[in-house]
């Protein structure tokens, strides 16, 4: 169920629901562009990457050069839509899940790390701590991916759908984090700044948040030094 809701707001989805942000590296200008939920279009060094394209528009966007897939459900997964953005020679960085329902896969698993052109992945984990009140998992641990990126020596984080884990807490040295909050899939906005203050990022944006309170995720930051910027994900 919660698979087919997330196709059917993909289907109805807006375009671009906010403006580019850029950041400088040691390599260039580096260029991430909102979708919508959960997907991005990174732009550096003359190369497009997508983060689970799956929801939003994406007519007259560029094809990619590499997509990373954090996980199966159709918020963040939509193999038609990676088709429609693959070209020859795209690099698709999925774990073995994602592989088995989207062709032309290259696998990465957690820990893992790979090196695309000037482009490092390393594929962190995602998960549940705890089921949710109607008792299920929606992600167990080793499914899927969040992702640190690294360009020109500056690293962005992608969280994917977890609550805030040790994986997580334990991570450092990331200047831009990109964290999720929403029940019942993954956590609270309470929740999410208190694992965004064990890790320390120098700027955070809430995504996959619909349907959260992101003042109360700004609120619990306040104070700490971290950068938090909201921004519209979903439109009017």
């Amino acid at each position: 169920m919660k698979r087919l809701a997330f196709v059917l707001l993909f289907a109805a989805g807006s375009a671009l629901c906010a403006a580019p942000e850029e950041f400088s590296t040691s390599s260039g200008p580096l260029r991430i562009t909102p979708i919508q939920h959960a997907s991005l279009m990174i732009q550096a060094g003359g190369k497009v990457l997508y983060v689970d394209p799956a929801q939003g528009r994406f007519d007259g966007l560029p094809q990619a050069d590499i997509i990373l897939i954090t996980d199966i459900h159709g918020d963040h997964m939509v193999p038609a839509l990676v088709d429609k953005l693959r070209k020859p020679g795209s690099v698709i960085l999925a774990p073995q899940a994602v592989a088995a329902e989207v062709k032309g896969v290259t696998v990465i698993s957690n820990g893992e790390t790979k090196t695309v052109g000037d482009f490092k992945v390393e594929a962190i984990p995602m998960y549940n701590l705890a089921p949710a009140k109607d008792g299920t998992i929606y992600h167990p641990k080793g499914r899927g991916n969040g992702y640190v990126l690294t360009y020109g020596g500056k690293r962005f984080y992608f969280s994917g759908d977890t609550q805030g884990i040790p994986e997580m807490r334990a991570l450092r040295n990331i200047d831009v984090a990109f964290v999720c909050m929403n029940l019942p899939f993954t956590m609270t906005p309470q929740e999410a700044a208190e694992a965004v203050r064990a890790f320390h990022p120098a700027v955070v944006y809430p995504y996959h948040y619909r349907g959260s309170d992101l003042q109360a995720f700004a609120a619990a930051l306040k104070g700490t030094g971290i950068d938090v910027r909201l921004r519209d994900w979903y439109g009017k």
